[in-house]
């Protein structure tokens, strides 16, 4: 293939699945992973290439939800603080567990999600001050943990997980989950993970100018449409995503 033709088609393909993932609050691997697999990566190099490319998601979304959105901090370092540990373990068990098995339960779970949260029409569109005790926090912080866990041994799903736990545990509506999800999952999880990931697999660097730009200016196009049009289209995003994301791993498992 001609390498621009080959730059240009990772740039749209960044593009586009990273806007749908800034929008939705996860899901890039959806798109992009499959892709890289398609064009000829062995399954290690693919994830860790596509790993380093999402942390652009991360920044891009950043650099919009913060010009519009103040974080609570201590809520931002509390989740850091769970879900980062997940991740370095998560790093380190890829590939010593049945992946195909990962795949489907995760699938399954996954579709779950985007069901549970169409069948609630409500959830997610209001922010909901619930008044959480030292074992509620325990119990959200073992969660993300977990979640964690996922986002450092697989692909896709983990941030759309992050996003729901958000909602449906500590309040968030759809739209403030998302900037947390993209900020700290997208930035600094993915971030560890691909750092991690590099140390055991070998990188495909010359296609990563062409996915890091197309991931950053997707999520930044993507945190820019979540504000623009609030937390219907983005609850809309979500329950699309997580189903998409959830019918490819159980395909990609059986």
């Amino acid at each position: 293939m001609d390498p621009w033709l080959e730059q240009g088609l990772l740039f749209l393909l960044a593009f586009i699945s990273n806007t749908l993932s800034s929008l939705a609050g996860g899901g890039s691997g959806l798109l992009q992973l499959p892709v890289l697999l398609f064009l000829g990566l062995a399954f290690p190099i693919a994830l860790a290439t596509h790993k380093i490319a999402s942390v652009a998601l991360g920044i891009g979304a950043t650099l919009r939800h913060l010009r519009t959105e103040a974080l609570n901090w201590r809520f931002a370092l509390f989740i850091l603080a769970f879900g980062l540990p997940g991740v370095a373990i998560g790093t380190q068990i890829i590939l010593q567990v049945p992946e195909h098995l990962a795949r489907l339960a995760l699938g399954i779970l996954t579709l779950g999600l985007g069901f549970y949260s169409w069948r609630r029409p409500k959830l997610g569109q209001v922010i909901i001050h619930h008044q959480h005790d030292l074992k509620s926090y325990a119990i959200g912080g073992l969660v993300i943990t977990f979640i964690g866990v996922i986002n450092g041994s697989l692909t896709s799903g983990s941030g759309l997980f992050v996003t729901l736990w958000l909602v449906r545990w500590f309040g968030l509506d759809y739209t403030r989950a998302v900037v947390y999800t993209l900020i700290l999952v997208g930035l600094f999880w993915n971030g560890s993970g691909a750092f991690l990931l590099a140390l055991q697999a070998p990188v495909r660097w010359d296609w990563l100018p062409a996915l890091f730009i197309g991931s950053l200016v997707g999520g930044y196009y993507g945190a820019h449409l979540a504000h623009r049009h609030g937390n219907q289209l983005v609850k809309r995003a979500f329950e699309s995503l997580t189903m998409l994301v959830g019918l490819k791993l159980i395909w990609d498992a059986l």
